[in-house]
């Protein structure tokens, strides 16, 4: 195994969400899944994890995010045993802190994924184990990783990268674009309606962030000034899991917010990337598209198919870069 110097001095330390870490860690982190990704690519060995025990917990159904936690840890040497939703009853049987003081006895790393930020820090702090964010209703962080290493890939450098981010502001992704973005010198807008800006607790953390970095946070529902000058244009789907119910309230308002040649047009830039973090409705080739289309007669819906398919998407090196970025948080916190 090569001799790779990590980061930071990270071990024992939880990814809850972006701002446990701070600016240079978390591009410290960026940069060192780069050299795990050419490694990867080498097949240069790096098992930093031989003989761990990981602990994937799924309250909600992922491709991307537990193909990523279970390919990152057979790399690293570490065996990943996966928990669904009908394994393991968080809450429901069995508290998340008497969980979470059994698996600590078990395991030696935790990946949770479902819908509560309460049961993620509940977690770290009762398991005595690195617990890693999955993805909780609140932020995203091992989704940022990826976005942001796919970016500096592209461009080079961060600090000054123009990022819009087009659609519901009031989710997930929107809260973690922002604060990772200002940590890491980015200047990032939100483009959403009014009706769906994000509250005033993530965009006051976005804030502070980007007072501490440099970056810069904006909220516009102005789509023509959003845009302009944009390095990247990143979007999600409209309705998250659990929100189904809000479909057609979200269709009327972000009908106009589609991702679309006109609006790559308005950033006056012909380099600029197209991010998403899939699942992507751009077509019917789902049953759920299918399904869309015979409700509401949409073949396409936060991004055309044109743009998903086009030379500005980057959106499977982004998919590919979770594997990485995971790795590297789970070897420079575990390893």
């Amino acid at each position: 195994m090569k001799n790779i110097k990590k980061p930071f001095d990270l071990k024992g330390k939880s990814l809850l969400k972006e701002y446990d870490l701070t600016g240079e860690e978390f591009e410290g982190l960026i940069d060192f899944a780069m050299t795990l990704k050419k490694y990867k690519q080498q097949g240069t060995p790096h098992r930093y994890l031989e003989g761990k025990n990981i602990a994937l917990l799924f309250e909600k159904t992922s491709t991307r995010t537990r193909a990523a936690f279970t390919v990152a840890s057979i790399d690293l040497g570490a065996h990943p045993e996966f928990l669904g939703k009908n394994d393991i009853q968080l809450g429901k049987k069995e508290s998340v802190e008497d969980t979470a003081k059994v698996l600590g006895r078990m395991f030696d790393g935790i990946e949770f994924r479902g819908f509560s930020q309460k049961t993620v820090e509940q977690l770290a702090e009762f398991s005595g184990l690195p617990v890693w964010n999955g993805l909780t209703d609140d932020w995203h962080p091992t989704q940022m990783l990826a976005d942001y290493m796919t970016i500096k890939e592209n461009f080079g450098y961060l600090k000054g990268i123009n990022l819009t981010y087009v659609g519901n502001g009031r989710n997930n992704v929107a809260h973690s674009l922002m604060v990772a973005g200002a940590m890491l010198g980015v200047n990032v807008r939100i483009c959403t309606p009014s009706s769906l800006t994000p509250r005033d607790v993530y965009f006051n953390i976005a804030k502070d962030q980007a007072s501490n970095y440099g970056g810069s946070v904006k909220i516009t529902d102005n789509i023509h000034t959003a845009v302009k000058d944009a390095d990247v244009i990143y979007t999600d789907v409209w309705v998250s899991m659990g929100e189904e119910s809000e479909f057609e309230t979200r269709i009327h308002l972000l009908k106009d917010y589609q991702v679309n040649r006109k609006m790559l047009n308005l950033t006056g830039k012909v380099d600029t990337i197209f991010l998403h973090c899939l699942p992507a409705f751009h077509d019917t080739q789902t049953e759920y598209g299918q399904d869309i289309f015979k409700k509401y007669g949409l073949t396409e819906m936060e991004v055309t198919d044109e743009i998903f398919r086009s030379e500005h998407s980057r959106v499977f090196d982004q998919a590919e870069n979770r594997m990485h970025t995971i790795k590297a948080v789970m070897a420079a916190t575990l390893g």
